[in-house]
């Protein structure tokens, strides 16, 4: 498999250079230079296998002959050790469950994934690999506990200072060993406008090999369609002639095009729904075709707040450009705190199910979505994104009753926070990642 940057200036890669490098030379993402479809054919083999028979089968094509099969299928073996739920609130909804992963998050998918190519890579080469993280909070506990304890790599995770929740800054924090995060005097974009500039620094980059576990990174990517490509089987068989619709809580638009590769390869999905909250850039885009980013608003849903999110040149890419044609695929629908924080209410007492508030934004946005369409017959998929207990206060907000902490977690609450404050000055993250041990 070829991949090639976005804008179209770099030399095109190999799955393993593009893993490594996360950001292409030229400053953008990259793409698959074509591709893999699955056959109707291969879709009906697939129909009745597990999640983990359908993430190698995905991966194998993504991979070529870069890594060897029975090496891949450990690889995935260790990856997906957790359930992949699809709840069902009524005959037509149901709620996709990625939190059931170390971390409480959906990134768990990515990150795992990542951190066991990388290092697959990493001792082929024989050499240090550096991953650079920008994260809005759970995208950094996920590729912290991902790559802990990987051979050959050491991770730097650039958080916003007081802009995260609690729990999520004790998983960035407490990791240790081959895992360091940076406190940064700003908001996400700040962080990962800093994570672009260390990239495109030749001086840096002389010393340092660098890679992205962001979803700038294509092998963060590749994971992510695996629980689409699982559901819309599940799902095929529950409602035949039906094709799913995906409502997908979006911040940095990763999420989304990974929903979007596992519809182009050939799986039966139906339609997405781009949810946002008050940080609609693409919501407008996909209304009026002109993409305007605009300074990130601060809401409840902290993991969403992007005001210019990088994804988005890939979903362009994909879309030729054409936001018409991208349109017939997404529709983009904004949603408020105020809307969340009834959503989480109106849920809870219908369904007796706690949402965490991204959560919460997929389901309101699918809400309308159906009233807009009526007569629309379709399964309606909400991706939970998180683990409710990760946004205790709006939880307890909504529906006046706390989230039970899980076990797991009580451990990581009680160590002690470890972390450098840096300003949003990209001087100051050069001057740390210049001080590393080579």
């Amino acid at each position: 498999m070829i991949f090639y940057s976005t804008t179209k200036t770099s030399a095109p890669v190999s799955l393993k250079k593009a893993t490594l490098e996360g950001l292409a030379p030229d400053g953008g993402l990259y793409v698959p230079s074509t591709m893999p479809h699955f056959s109707r054919e291969e879709i009906d083999l697939l129909q009745s296998g597990s999640f983990k028979n359908i993430a190698f089968a995905i991966a194998k094509k993504f991979a070529g002959d870069e890594i060897p099969l029975d090496a891949l299928s450990r690889l995935v073996e260790e990856c997906f050790t957790f359930e992949t739920p699809l709840h069902q609130l009524d005959t037509d909804t149901y709620v996709e469950e990625l939190f059931h992963g170390p971390t409480l998050a959906f990134k768990d998918y990515g990150a795992r994934f990542l951190a066991r190519l990388t290092g697959f890579f990493a001792a082929l080469d024989r050499r240090m690999i550096t991953v650079l993280v920008a994260t809005s909070g759970d995208t950094g506990s996920a590729v912290a506990y991902g790559f802990h304890g990987i051979p050959d790599t050491r991770v730097i995770l650039l958080y916003p200072s007081g802009k995260v929740s609690r729990l999520q800054e004790q998983q960035l924090t407490t990791a240790g060993d081959n895992v360091f995060a940076l406190e940064v005097k700003g908001d996400f974009d700040d962080c990962q406008r800093l994570v672009k500039q260390a990239f495109v620094d030749d001086s840096l980059r002389q010393k340092l090999t660098l890679t992205s576990a962001n979803s700038i990174n294509i092998s963060r990517l590749i994971p992510q369609s695996f629980y689409y490509a699982w559901a819309s089987l599940q799902l095929a068989d529950r409602h035949p002639g039906h094709l799913p619709l995906f409502s997908v809580p979006s911040g940095n638009y990763g999420n989304l095009t990974a929903g979007v590769m596992a519809k182009m390869m050939g799986f039966p999905i139906g339609h997405f729904i781009a949810a946002s909250n008050a940080n609609d850039s693409v919501t407008r885009y996909l209304e009026e075709g002109r993409f305007e980013p605009k300074q990130t608003v601060r809401t409840l849903t902290t993991a969403m707040d992007v005001g210019n999110p990088s994804n988005f040149s890939r979903l362009l890419h994909f879309y030729n450009g054409n936001f018409r044609s991208m349109g017939q695929d997404i529709t983009g629908i904004a949603v408020s705190d105020e809307e969340t924080v009834e959503t989480i209410r109106s849920v809870y007492q219908q369904y007796h199910y706690i949402m965490d508030p991204h959560t919460a934004v997929g389901y309101r946005a699918l809400e309308q979505y159906r009233r807009q369409h009526p007569g629309k017959a379709s399964p309606g998929v909400v991706l939970s994104t998180a683990h409710p207990v990760k946004f205790d206060d709006a939880i307890m907000k909504a529906i006046d009753r706390a989230v039970p902490l899980p076990k797991a977690m009580e451990t990581i609450m009680n160590k002690p926070k470890t972390a450098t404050m840096i300003g949003n000055r990209y001087e100051e993250l050069a001057r740390f990642l210049s001080g590393l041990d080579r």
